[in-house]
């Protein structure tokens, strides 16, 4: 393999980026891998992620199998296997990261141009065959669908392996409800391999040099080469323009495509693979779920030969049977972290049957017609919820998106609702998974600010309720309100004699043994995971901490609809 390190790239405003550019020896010209992001190219995996590494590689010896690692890094291909394979392998460190210079601006159309302007840099090169496709996790994501939007004429495909599209809904504002995930990820991830902290950043084990340039500049000027991305979301607490430049117009993507998610995706990038997948204007699209850890099966041998015979059939133009495979590609999970692969043809499945449970507050069940008389049940916000559940007789799969429909009433003029999708054994132990980045997952979340409860009706589908985010509309204290909630999607195959339950609270979900959450625990690992809702001044407790009534029965009866799958049901 021929390496090369620090490769200049010159952007249209002249600043000049930084990249590795992995490659055969032999002369010819080959298809390429790009990814372009801010975690700091020469950042090797384990150094800056060891508890992760470690995990992977002792859980899927087939990750470190076939490979010196030398040049993992976080999120982005292993060249060795790429390489090996006639691709060139070029990673690019964003403007302001790593060893590139500039001002850090996360998620701007500036980092887009940057972006695009490197895929037509690769698509020229000599070792290049024209054909550029872009590659990575989660940032290294998120990005392609921005940059398949402005069509540079020599991307050719895109492989978004659990990359959000909707910066609003998918990563700071869930339902309206503001996570601070983004307050602990700036400092943790992005912060600590700015471009001029020099001395004080990690040291890379290819040159043995900081990761983030050779100079040290003083931390007032490291200051104003990056823009204050958290307090830029405070200010935006609505779908304003901001976002709106943010998020890609997927009427544009037409290239090739396969969008990697992950069932365990709550509160970062579920969402976005399936809803930017449904809306590309791809001929060739394809959606894979999975399950794990959010960096494992980019990397194991399952999902890197998906890659590959994906790749090779729209780069190297073969005939591999990639065309004639069904459009999604799903890992159906059932408890005890199993799951079972299957073709399917469309998203949602077409033969769903969408199955409504209506919540009644009088014994606090599901049940499967409308209650004859009316009930309701009260809780407080900040403490424990209401779950509402039914035991199934028979197998049952609920594989797809989900919806619920409450009517409420608060005390106060606003009112946060977390709805969590659980599912029981016989025994009351909880059936939870291992999220993307948390343990001890439950099966779906879905989260609505009352004061955003406004529908947009025609993007609003009966699974998928679309809340524009645009206004505030206070509630009037003991007026009941009738609210539609979007639950993320999901895939759970439950045996019978198990519990199936709806719970709504004022707070994130907590599973048996919670560690009260503090500010300096950003990545607590349990539960919701980094993805919490704990601003005070975005959910001040005289306002969000009051009592919450849930009122059933009566004309259009709350209800949860859900995605069963008649096969399974029947087995």
């Amino acid at each position: 393999m021929f390496v090369e390190l620090d490769v200049p790239i010159t952007m249209d405003d002249g600043t000049v980026l930084r990249a590795d550019v992995f490659r055969p020896v032999a002369d010819g010209q080959y298809p390429v891998l790009l990814s372009y992001g801010p975690y700091a190219k020469d950042l090797h995996f384990e150094d800056g992620y060891p508890d992760a590494w470690r995990m992977m590689c002792e859980q899927h010896p087939d990750v470190p199998a076939g490979s010196t690692n030398r040049y993992q890094a976080w999120e982005v291909a292993d060249p060795e296997k790429w390489v090996s394979q006639d691709y060139v392998c070029v990673r690019v460190d964003s403007r302001g990261a790593g060893q590139s210079p500039g001002v850090v601006e996360s998620f701007s159309p500036r980092e887009v141009r940057d972006a695009y302007d490197c895929v037509e840099w690769a698509g020229v090169q000599p070792w290049s065959s024209g054909k550029v496709a872009m590659s990575g996790i989660s940032y290294y994501a998120i990005m392609q669908w921005r940059v398949a939007a402005l069509q540079p004429p020599h991307l050719a495909a895109i492989v978004v392996w659990e990359g959000m599209h909707d910066l609003y809904r998918e990563g700071v504002y869930h339902g309206g409800i503001r996570s601070t995930f983004i307050s602990g990820w700036y400092p943790n991830q992005v912060s600590t391999v700015q471009h001029g902290l020099g001395d004080r950043a990690p040291r890379g084990r290819l040159k043995r040099r900081s990761v983030a340039g050779d100079e040290t500049l003083t931390e007032q000027a490291l200051a104003a080469n990056r823009t204050d991305f958290d307090q830029e979301v405070v200010r935006h607490s609505h779908d304003d323009e901001f976002f709106a430049d943010r998020r890609a117009d997927l009427s544009k993507v037409t290239v090739p495509l396969l969008s990697g998610a992950n069932w365990g995706g709550h509160g970062l990038h579920l969402r976005g693979n399936l809803e930017a997948y449904l809306g590309a204007a791809s001929e060739n699209k394809w959606l894979e779920l999975h399950g794990l850890e959010h960096w494992v099966h980019y990397y194991t041998d399952y999902g890197r030969k998906l890659q590959l015979q994906f790749l090779d059939h729209f780069l190297k133009g073969k005939n591999n049977g990639w065309d004639e495979r069904p459009p999604v590609l799903m890992n159906v999970r059932h408890p005890g972290e199993t799951f079972a692969f299957r073709e399917e043809h469309e998203w949602p499945l077409a033969r769903t049957e969408w199955t409504e449970l209506y919540l009644d507050a009088s014994d606090l069940t599901l049940r499967p017609d409308p209650p004859t008389t009316d009930a309701h049940v009260t809780y407080q916000a900040m403490k424990e919820g209401v779950s509402f559940t039914t035991v199934l007789s028979e197998a049952t799969e609920i594989t797809g998106p989900a919806s619920a429909s409450l009517r409420i009433s608060s005390e106060t003029e606003d009112a946060d609702l977390f709805l969590v999708l659980q599912v029981f054994d016989p025994l009351g132990e909880e059936v939870a998974f291992t999220g993307a980045v948390q343990t001890h997952a439950p099966v779906a979340h879905g989260w609505l600010r009352a004061s955003h409860r406004s529908l947009d009706a025609e993007r609003s589908l009966p699974w998928r309720p679309f809340h524009p985010h645009d206004k505030s509309e206070p509630l009037i204290p003991g007026q009941r309100y009738d609210v539609e909630v979007e639950i993320w999607p999901t895939s759970i195959v439950i045996p019978p004699g198990f519990t199936l339950a709806l719970t709504v609270q004022g707070h994130d979900y907590e599973p048996p043994g919670h560690v009260p959450d503090t500010r300096t625990q950003w990545a607590s690992m349990r539960g919701v995971g980094p993805f919490k809702h704990n601003d005070p001044n975005d959910r001040p407790e005289e306002v969000f901490g009051g009592t919450v009534t849930l009122h059933t029965g009566g004309e259009n009866a709350p209800r949860v609809l859900l995605p069963v799958i008649p096969e399974s049901k029947a087995s």
